[in-house]
């Protein structure tokens, strides 16, 4: 745990450090050709020879051209520096929309047979599946300049089994955004929330005091990790070791549950799209979401816009999830040059600065960090406030079994009115089968 705290905090000092609701992915046919006729992982010894640079950097292979997936949100970005990169190494790019906790499994199946991007982009917890199945390129020519130049958690989560594979373009967590027009202040507690919204929440007029996805356990985590639950034992290795359905969790989805009081309406009618809407028109005074809505909601509120921690449960600071946006390079590309200057170009400085100010992401590279863009910015500033209690989600390929069964039981507890003790426990007991290869097909 201590580990894990030392890992957690300095992250968060370098930020002074999410995967998640994008639309649906689409590939529309394929890459043109941009995976190698074999169908076979491409050779690193061989994208590393005849191309090399004088300076020891690498140039595009001839006749390379690129596609990258994308998240929706974040596609001006994307467009913008596909742009920039094409002017420079003269590579055309293409961009398409999937979604980023899509894209291993996306890869899975068509990097194989030739349908995948060349680069993609991935949840760090999504990193030890695709890893371990050997669908990604290790990211060898620029590790010394990618370690020196991001924060300590980027690089760990960037990496798996010692190995780094990952080019870290930002960190994410979740904080509490508040419309200073509904509320002079933000709630510091969630006895707090409650006596507010027993005030504003109408729900015949669709207008309620807090909002946040409750059926998605990237937000719900919250609810079982400030007051005891974890995942993968006291490191995130474990994956025998799951404390989900523990006394600390069971104490903390009461009070999840207790919520609905001043949110009657079910799980599935929330999601990023309504929530934005009524935020923004000032029918929700308050959201739990990312960074990534942060572009939208200034527009939307102007000098209105608060962001404050999330408001403590039963006394205790909240722990939220926190998680790196990291670019991984197809091991099936044919152009491996291309697409790890691609990825190292789209995730160095001014590029972590563009999505900033583009989307208000949260930046990995230290000298990003320290550019007065950041630094005097009080809204990415309490997203670092609220990363200091965050918890980095494990990244071993175990992580991925935990997302479904989870996510069908906080449902059951918030629409069903399911004990959060039985809910969990069936939860537990799905995601050992998972790992542990016995789940009924």
């Amino acid at each position: 745990m201590e580990l894990k705290k030392l890992m957690v905090l300095t992250a968060a000092f370098s930020m002074a450090v999410s995967i998640t609701a994008c639309g649906s992915g689409n590939n529309n046919g394929n890459n043109g050709g941009n995976t190698a006729a074999t169908n076979a992982p491409a050779s690193n010894d061989a994208a590393n020879s005849g191309n090399t640079a004088a300076e020891g950097g690498i140039v595009p292979e001839d006749g390379a051209s690129l596609v990258i997936w994308e998240s929706k949100e974040e596609r001006p970005f994307a467009e913008e520096i596909a742009k920039q990169f094409t002017a420079q190494y003269n590579v055309p790019v293409k961009i398409e929309e999937v979604a980023p906790p899509d894209q291993v499994g996306k890869l899975t199946q068509d990097g194989p047979s030739g349908l995948a991007a060349d680069v993609v982009l991935i949840p760090h917890d999504n990193l030890g599946k695709a890893a371990s199945a050997s669908l990604l390129l290790p990211n060898d020519i620029f590790a010394e300049q990618t370690k020196a130049g991001n924060t300590e958690a980027s690089i760990v989560g960037s990496s798996y089994d010692g190995e780094l594979y990952g080019y870290p373009r930002a960190a994410e967590t979740y904080a509490l955004y508040y419309n200073k027009s509904l509320l002079q202040e933000a709630p510091k507690s969630f006895d707090d929330v409650i006596a507010f919204s027993k005030t504003f929440t109408d729900k015949a007029k669709n207008r309620y005091g807090i909002m946040w996805e409750v059926g998605n356990m990237y937000y719900g985590y919250t609810f079982i990790a400030t007051t005891g639950g974890y995942l993968f034992g006291k490191d995130g290795t474990d994956k025998d070791d799951i404390g989900l359905n523990n006394e600390g969790s069971i104490e903390g989805l009461k009070t999840f549950a207790k919520l609905k009081e001043i949110l009657p309406i079910k799980s599935g009618d929330i999601n990023a799209d309504i929530k934005r809407s009524l935020f923004s028109s000032g029918d929700v005074a308050m959201d739990i979401t990312g960074p990534w809505e942060l572009a939208a909601y200034k527009e939307a509120l102007g000098d209105n816009l608060g962001v404050a921690p999330i408001p403590t449960i039963d006394g205790k600071t909240a722990v939220s999830f926190s998680g790196i946006k990291i670019f991984g390079v197809n091991a099936y590309t044919q152009y491996p040059n291309a697409a790890k200057l691609y990825a190292q170009f789209a995730s160095g400085k001014e590029a972590q600065l563009l999505l900033n100010q583009m989307i208000g992401s949260i930046p990995t590279n230290n000298e990003a960090l320290e550019d007065p863009q950041i630094t005097g910015d009080p809204f990415i500033s309490a997203f670092a406030e609220q990363a200091k209690s965050s918890q980095p989600m494990p990244s071993i390929p175990e992580m991925g079994n935990v997302w479904s069964p989870v996510n069908a039981a906080l449902p059951e507890i918030w629409d069903n009115n399911a004990d959060p003790k039985a809910a969990m426990d069936k939860a537990v007991q799905q995601i050992k089968e998972l790992n542990n290869g016995t789940a009924a097909q």
